[in-house]
């Protein structure tokens, strides 16, 4: 095949995807195989091809307490085919040596390190991760672009997923895909990719299904349809290792490939899906990440981040990695022991989003009343001390113009607010007042301070303020750290979930 400099990211050709998953089996020679065979099943056609791999830190991935059963398929299938580190890099290494494209799919945040670490040119985000939010978090501090597949995903889903991950600059490809194994012709919905093509112009869109082997009618409509890169699970039958019903021996592989030439048409359902059949529904099920307590809880717990861990399986009601938001706050109603999985019924959940769409809005509605100029793409923060609920109380929102050697923020205060009483142990900061009036307490002197009004606050010294009227503040200061404010009030500290990040919230 005609080699392309894989870091090229213009889809210039059609790109074909070889998905090894498993089918290595835990065997690296039989990987290498493999990859070999592809390399030769590829001659003569004029695609770009790639190989791609799937990562799981499998300690972490998997709960401690269902590592060794073996009657849940998913967990018995990853531990029996399981590879150190070092051999999954050689099996990359020989995807390169071979002319191919490398990617790669990891199920948890060790495996994103590990991705980046090996050198993979695409990063592959699969269907029961999309809404995975943790890990989503993880992948947008990679480098990599990124393919993301959307079995079992609703369109307000993708949308939320699209927007994280382009609010961040990722390159982008969406692929249509169906989470059956395999897949029959009924269920293919080939028209979802016209839904994606019209939805998300800006973006290549693609075909991933696990239809049968010898079906190729499906890859000739999704070229017809506009679809770019086109997935195929693959693998090798040998004595040993016997081949599952969805994944391609290299002479299917190779009329998959012809077929592709061909491009006829085919239809399928009109519209973007919003019902599921109940079999890719328990498949995907059976991959997403739950809730599991790391200790016990009494009744009236707000779980934090170390109260639980993400691991396989999931079990019926049980929180998953795509109820994990920022935006939504978990209560227990009854007592929960540690290292069980938390359950739906045990939790009331409080939904956050309307809160930090009021407290934008109302920032916005201050900074045009203020005449206040503040640059474009700028991040708020918005800082809720004893919790989003008391914002409007006490609180303040900051925006961050520069942080280097030296550092210049604004802060907002809604009329009413308070900011408690706190000094810093790096920064010396001055204050300039451009809008409103502030109540400020300087290591216990109060004064008023009125626009244009500059206030300079030595490192150590410690301050708390408040605007009856609502204010802008623009702070001038050495390099602000992040864990440079200490609080009178111990009970702030303790809350580590007090500061929420917007992005792309200006008009």
């Amino acid at each position: 095949m005609a080699w392309v400099n894989p870091r090229d990211l213009i889809m210039s050709k059609l790109l074909f995807i070889f998905e090894m998953a498993n089918n290595h089996m835990g065997d690296t020679a039989h990987g290498i195989r493999i990859i070999r065979e592809l390399r030769e099943v590829c001659e003569g056609f004029d695609f770009r091809f790639a190989v791609k791999l799937q990562y799981r830190n499998l300690p972490e991935l998997i709960h401690p307490d269902y590592r060794a059963r073996s009657d849940l398929k998913f967990i018995k299938r990853f531990t029996e085919t399981a590879l150190s580190w070092d051999d999954n890099k050689r099996l990359k290494d020989a995807i390169v040596e071979n002319g191919f494209i490398s990617i790669c799919t990891p199920f948890d945040e060790a495996s994103v390190d590990k991705v980046v670490e090996h050198g993979f040119d695409y990063l592959k985000v699969a269907s029961c991760s999309l809404t995975d939010w943790p890990l989503a978090e993880k992948i947008a501090t990679t480098h990599l672009p990124l393919i993301l597949s959307t079995a079992g995903a609703v369109l307000e889903d993708v949308d939320r997923v699209v927007s994280f991950h382009q609010h961040r600059d990722k390159r982008l490809s969406i692929m249509h895909c169906v989470g059956e194994y395999p897949t029959p012709n009924a269920h293919l919905q080939l028209s979802q990719i016209d839904v994606l093509r019209r939805r998300y112009s800006n973006v290549d869109v693609g075909y991933s299904t696990h239809e049968a082997p010898d079906q190729c009618d499906g890859v000739k409509m999704a070229i017809a349809k506009g679809a770019t890169l086109f997935e195929k699970h693959v693998g090798l039958a040998t004595d040993k290792y016997p081949l599952n019903a969805y994944s391609a021996a290299p002479a299917q592989v190779r009329l998959w490939l012809e077929a592709a030439r061909t491009a006829v048409a085919m239809n399928g359902t009109e519209g973007r899906r919003h019902e599921f059949s109940a079999p890719e529904l328990k498949a995907l099920g059976d991959l997403k990440r739950a809730v599991f307590s790391t200790r016990a809880m009494g009744a009236g717990h707000i779980l934090q981040a170390d109260d639980f861990c993400l691991a396989m399986p999931s079990s019926e009601g049980q929180l998953t990695a795509s109820d994990i938001s920022k935006y939504t706050e978990y209560c227990t109603l009854r007592p929960v022991e540690a290292g069980v999985p938390i359950l739906q019924k045990e939790v009331s959940a409080t939904d956050t989003r309307s809160l930090v769409h009021g407290i934008v809005r109302d920032i916005k509605a201050l900074l045009k009343t203020s005449a206040a100029v503040v640059p474009a793409q700028l991040e708020l923060e918005i800082s809720h001390h004893y919790g989003l609920e008391r914002f409007r109380e006490a609180g303040a929102a900051m925006i961050t113009v520069i942080n280097r050697e030296y550092c210049k923020r604004l802060l907002l205060l809604l009329p009413g607010q308070w900011h408690p009483e706190h000094w810093h142990t790096v920064k010396d900061e001055t204050f300039h007042v451009l809008y409103g009036e502030i109540d400020l307490a300087l290591d216990g002197k109060h004064r008023k301070c009125v626009t244009n009004d500059v206030v300079v606050i030595a490192q150590g010294a410690k301050h708390e303020f408040r605007s009856a009227t609502g204010a802008v503040i623009e702070e001038v200061s050495s390099t602000h750290a992040r864990n440079d404010s200490r609080y009178t009030d111990p009970s702030i500290a303790v809350n580590t979930q007090r500061k929420t990040y917007i992005t792309n919230w200006m008009d």
